[in-house]
């Protein structure tokens, strides 16, 4: 195991780079630039020129990277563009409420999830599958912004029974019961897709297991649908759905940038929106960054996790 660990991280520092490599120059081909934000109307093009060279954005774009790169190195992001701040600060002071919102998205996932999806195959072709299988499938097929906009509507402007956004209210001092309330519909935002993906494959691990030779066997030994599925199917069938949890991180993401600029969520999401707004280059090559190793330690997690559910897995 310990080779297989050291294998894959440097197989990853190679993965990063060429990550971050295609980043800057996607970033870098985006209509706009940074010295708009400190123009005026009335600026001439010797004023963008001056800018430009002052921020070194009159270099060629693979000087711009070697640099940003040797900086990295030294453990420095460098500077928003925006408002001169370290991007290392604006990601630590953001990174705090995107763990929380994508932590709780994914512990109320799966809660739902896997419960759901032991239903499902437990009572196969019947009119609780089909509905499951119904409910999953839209459940993945709403986009995030219009559900977002829907819970908006019903739960904070027509029934006032939740806020529309933000992390906490003014004046309440943000306790927990404030937290909570404004972590409801984002979450739910969230988990929604995460939850439906992840039923479907809990059910169909679940009618796999369930058709194995070692639960006909328990079967006719007189054990309890309950131990039988507890104890002897739900463990088996849980090894392949291990593998999912890193694409649901890297699919939840994605969803959290659109879900925290809908709610106005203080985090790496909205962040991302208002660096794009003002082609904070830094500040976008640093959240890339972060949203790459986040993506590459959840699979490596997930392949040690999955060594350790099933012993016939060995990485030796």
């Amino acid at each position: 195991m310990g080779s297989y660990l050291i294998r894959r991280l440097l197989i990853g520092i190679p993965v990063l780079i060429g990550v971050t490599m295609i980043n800057f120059l996607i970033i870098n081909l985006a209509p706009g630039s940074p010295a708009d934000l400190y123009l005026t109307p009335t600026s001439t093009s010797a004023d963008v020129a001056r800018v430009e060279a002052e921020l070194g954005l009159d270099q060629p774009i693979f000087v711009q990277y070697f640099h940003w790169l040797v900086r990295l190195f030294h453990g420095d992001l460098g500077v928003s563009f925006q408002n001169r701040a370290p991007v290392t600060e604006l990601l630590s002071e953001r990174l705090g409420p995107t763990l929380l919102l994508m932590g709780t998205s994914l512990v109320v996932a799966y809660l739902i999830a896997v419960p759901i999806g032991i239903l499902a195959a437990r009572k196969k072709n019947s009119l609780t599958d089909y509905s499951v299988v119904g409910a999953a499938f839209l459940g993945i097929s709403v986009p995030h912004f219009f559900l977002g906009l829907v819970l908006i509507f019903v739960f904070a402007l027509q029934l006032g029974w939740l806020p529309t956004g933000n992390m906490i209210t003014l004046g309440r001092g943000g306790g927990l019961a404030d937290r909570v309330d404004h972590l409801i519909l984002p979450v739910a935002v969230l988990a929604t897709a995460t939850a439906a993906n992840m039923t479907r494959y809990v059910r169909s691990s679940m009618i796999d297991a369930f058709g194995q030779d070692y639960i006909r066997t328990a079967k006719a030994k007189g054990l309890g649908s309950r131990a039988i599925t507890n104890k002897h199917a739900l463990r088996n069938a849980l090894i392949p759905v291990v593998t999912v949890i890193g694409v649901d991180l890297s699919a939840l993401i994605g969803g959290a940038i659109v879900t925290e600029q809908i709610f106005q969520w203080p985090g790496i999401g909205l962040l991302t929106i208002q660096s794009i707004g003002a082609r904070d280059y830094s500040v976008l090559m640093g959240i890339n960054l972060l949203a790459a190793l986040a993506v590459f330690g959840a699979n490596l997690l997930t392949d040690i996790a999955y060594a350790v559910a099933d012993p016939r897995v060995s990485y030796a």
